[in-house]
């Protein structure tokens, strides 16, 4: 059936350098040899939104994030070039939020006036940790020097706000330590903290070479006082792994946890786009450089399947704290709420979530078995 409710649309742009892989990262990403094609690949990521463009039904673009990788290693008159380009290309709202990832050891001021100039007034930095012996462990290329010059560098522009990521749960890491990590970002006044759990996934070197973890009582130790430290310190946790302070959520990833709509350009980006008959449309960009700057973007493509909608849904819906409506679900889905009737009554039941006539909610429980409660909805036929 047609669906007149069109999730909101958001673009995400993947640049696939680094100046190294760290052992624990399954990114689509590749150390540099310091010969990246800067210029070249804008003009790819251009010809990649194009072939893009019939899927796309118009709506203005309230989120762009420039992920990777490590974005800020492609020259900045580049990144001004390609923004400036999208916006010929698609309607930009005028106060979109416009992200950029970047590592400490790649922050320039004089760079940064070219991001301004294209509109970017976010920025994402991987900090990881303080302590200088940890990122050592986590083989990160960056240490506090360059950490403290860059946070000092980035609250200097003033930007529409600023997120760093800390990782906890890794090789020789105490509860102390790890709240020590918080309290300096508190320190500094960060609006944003991406604060996760260090997992090891296939196709890392930590995979292949598993470092030694704090046993289960530690990290649950380390979330539950970190989690109270953040609270008491004015930061609200909206997702499992992000707290913000009041205003400075990051609409980007807000609008992944909501099941809208994304266009996914460069090496191995995903995209998410719903058509106005109502077929949900995914799309997987080929993974490396080489393959794509021959001009062959497209990976993969496919219309997901009515019964597997629901599931899709909820794995991203359940990720936030916030009520759920439950007019979205059929307004995002083109799914009647009765197909997936069943499946709340046994969520409810097992006190996986509560409801009321507008909201769906997850509960404490609910949180904590994230898994079990997503498990009701696999297999919804």
């Amino acid at each position: 059936m047609p669906n007149e409710n069109l999730p909101p649309l958001s673009l995400y742009i993947h640049i696939p350098w680094c100046v190294k892989k760290c052992p624990y990262c399954d990114f689509n990403s590749y150390a540099s040899d310091k010969t990246i094609p800067h210029f070249e690949y804008v003009k790819h990521l251009l010809d990649d939104l194009q072939e893009n463009l019939p899927l796309i039904v118009p709506r203005e673009i309230n989120t762009i994030f420039i992920g990777g990788g490590t974005p800020t290693l492609l020259h900045s008159k580049a990144i001004n070039i390609l923004i400036n380009h999208i916006k010929i290309l698609l309607p930009i709202s005028n106060n979109a939020e416009i992200t950029i990832e970047a590592n400490p050891e790649t922050i320039y001021s004089n760079q940064f006036k070219y991001y301004q100039q294209a509109g970017i007034n976010r920025i994402s930095l991987g900090v990881q940790t303080f302590k200088q012996k940890h990122l050592e462990l986590l083989c990160r290329n960056h240490g506090i020097k360059e950490i403290q010059y860059a946070i000092k560098a980035i609250k200097l522009l003033k930007l529409r706000s600023f997120n760093i990521d800390l990782m906890y749960g890794f090789t020789e890491q105490c509860l102390k330590e790890a709240l020590d990590d918080l309290n300096q970002a508190i320190k500094y006044n960060i609006p944003h903290i991406s604060w996760y759990q260090l997992t090891i996934e296939p196709n890392t070197l930590f995979y292949s070479c598993p470092p030694k973890l704090p046993d289960e009582d530690i990290i649950w130790d380390i979330f539950v006082h970190g989690h109270k430290l953040l609270e008491s310190s004015g930061y609200y946790q909206y997702e499992v792994s992000a707290y913000s302070k009041l205003g400075y959520y990051c609409l980007h990833n807000l609008n992944y946890w909501r099941f809208g709509d994304y266009i996914g350009i460069g090496c191995g980006a995903h995209g998410k786009l719903t058509q106005l008959d109502g077929r949900i449309i995914r799309t997987i960009k080929t993974n490396h450089p080489r393959i794509f700057m021959k001009g062959i973007y497209l990976n993969k493509i496919w219309k997901v399947n009515e019964s597997e909608i629901p599931f899709e849904y909820f794995l991203n819906r359940f990720r936030l704290i916030e009520p759920i409506p439950r007019k979205e679900f059929t307004d995002y889905t083109g799914i009647s709420e009765d197909f997936i009737r069943p499946q709340i009554i046994q969520a409810i039941s097992e006190g996986y979530i509560t409801e009321n006539n507008k909201n769906w909610q997850t509960t404490e429980k609910g949180k904590l078995f994230l898994n079990s409660l997503l498990q009701i909805f696999i297999n919804n036929n």
